[in-house]
């Protein structure tokens, strides 16, 4: 509790296009870090673009505020890019909120930049969470990191989620690498527990959790279940997970005849992943790029052997008696696999709860949550940029983008003075702070009550004997002031 009260208390807004209700490894991440600085003694919001009716303001765990604004998403669960349409709403938002630091995730997020955006415009420290891989030669990656280049060009701090990512992110955008941390993602141990009675006997299980894109190398795992299949009868495979190469497995399923050993599951809910996992001996997985992969994490987590192509931050995830790594073609793969059967076939794989208990202790959220504290410590000292900085910064991002960054950013500021006219500052309603006193409430129950209760206890029974002896009122006071102190402390 002490510690929670010695550190700076930050208002943290996360911003990013993808949230609940929407699944995935950025959404989650943003999720379990939030609940964890709450935790801390933090204020932390969360913004992003409306799904269905899930609109305006809602309350999740621990009173964690979700503001889904209304913006409609374009593509890809992204909003559409208009930068200056947005800043009235989001402006209004982090000043009612008070907030310090804005926080946004993910390369493909508009909304996490635009908003990153006129933060710096108003004046507030930003970090900002890549999750991603990007190349460097096709018309996507080329436009994609030049808009990440000019979001980044005035960001406070860059935090990476693998070493691979960190060195990627620092040649896309051009930074400092001293401008950049390397903070993994993390599992919450306590959902992704093995079970090994769920497992089929006699036979070996398979299991695949992921989205069915290309990106996540559904062509490789297309060509490596017939044959896999066919040289182990007691092999089947479980496939969790939709998106546009969900035809061409169930092509592969049909042209085979493999419809008892090839189960599609289709989309999961994150709480389902687990009773998936359970059921398996082996996750394969097929990705041709990767910044961190929880899904391997998830999957170790629950007990089983994980088969992986050797790409982006991979390596760096799991101990090598963990994981398979292979080369991201046909070959490789199959090889690796075969394995991983035989290991598994002999006994020489690590048992489940022995793989749990390790990776309970490498990867927890509450360390996630210390060490992105201690990076917004280091941001919320840093000296405010001067206008002139923070336009050289833009001008220095090409010889023609450059120019059209350095216009952006002007009008900008024009925006904001044209707002503070028509909606000054200081007419914006702050919202009460609710979520501070239940948070320190709830810490102070759980850790304090035991020494509250023997702190009462003494002055009872020291008000008792004073009563005797004539001495109340000293007593009293001295009472008062334990009970003012301990207040104070809180």
């Amino acid at each position: 509790m002490n510690n929670c009260l010695s550190l700076r208390r930050h208002n943290v807004c996360m911003v990013s296009d993808f949230f609940y209700p929407n699944m995935g490894g950025v959404e989650s991440h943003i999720y379990q870090l939030s609940q964890c600085l709450l935790e801390k003694g933090h204020k932390v919001i969360i913004m992003t673009h409306f799904y269905g009716d899930r609109k305006g303001v809602r309350y999740l765990t621990n009173g964690l505020k979700v503001y889904y604004l209304p913006f409609p998403a374009f593509y890809n669960q992204c909003i559409l890019p208009t930068i200056y349409i947005t800043f009235p709403l989001v402006r209004n938002i982090l000043i009612k909120e008070q907030i310090t630091i804005v926080h946004g995730h993910s390369a493909f997020s508009t909304l996490a930049h635009e908003t990153m955006f006129h933060a710096r415009t108003m004046g507030l420290k930003t970090v900002f969470t890549d999750h991603s891989l990007f190349g460097f030669a096709d018309a996507s990656s080329i436009l994609t990191n030049k808009i990440l280049q000019f979001s980044l060009a005035d960001c406070n701090h860059v935090i990476c989620v693998s070493h691979t990512s960190k060195e990627n992110t620092v040649l896309r955008a051009g930074l400092d690498p001293k401008e950049v941390s390397v903070i993994p993602n993390a599992v919450d141990a306590t959902m992704f527990v093995p079970d090994p009675t769920k497992r089929h006997p006699g036979k070996i299980t398979i299991v695949v959790v992921s989205r069915l894109v290309y990106r996540k190398g559904m062509d490789l795992l297309a060509g490596i279940i017939p044959d896999v299949c066919q040289s182990h009868p007691d092999v089947q495979f479980i496939i969790g997970g939709d998106g546009p190469k969900r035809i061409l497995l169930e092509e592969v399923r049909e042209r085979h005849e493999l419809h008892d050993r090839v189960i599609m599951l289709g989309m999961l809910e994150h709480r389902k992943v687990r009773d998936v996992l359970v059921q398996g001996d082996i996750l394969i997985n097929t990705s041709l790029t990767e910044a961190f992969c929880i899904a391997i994490v998830e999957a170790a987590c629950c007990g089983l052997q994980v088969v992986s192509t050797k790409v982006g931050g991979v390596p760096e995830v799991l101990p090598p008696d963990l994981i398979y790594l292979a080369e991201p073609n046909d070959q490789s793969l199959r090889e690796e696999l075969e394995r991983a059967i035989a290991d598994k076939r002999a006994g020489r794989n690590v048992p489940p709860f022995v793989a749990h208990n390790r990776i309970k202790l490498l990867y927890t959220w509450r360390d996630v949550a210390h060490r992105t504290e201690r990076v917004y410590k280091r941001v919320a000292d840093l000296v405010e940029r001067e206008t002139k900085e923070r336009l050289s910064r833009y001008y220095s991002c090409g010889p023609l983008s450059g120019k059209l960054f350095v216009i952006a950013a002007v009008l900008n500021i024009w925006f904001m003075c044209f707002l503070q006219i028509f909606q000054p500052s200081q007419k914006i309603e702050i919202t009460p702070e609710l979520q501070r006193t239940y948070i320190l409430k709830s810490n102070a129950n759980q850790k304090n009550s035991k020494e509250e209760q023997r702190s009462q206890k003494r002055t009872l029974l020291e008000c008792e004997d004073s009563l005797t002896n004539g001495t109340s009122s000293k007593i009293l006071r001295r009472s008062n002031r334990k009970r003012t102190k301990s207040k104070k402390e809180l």
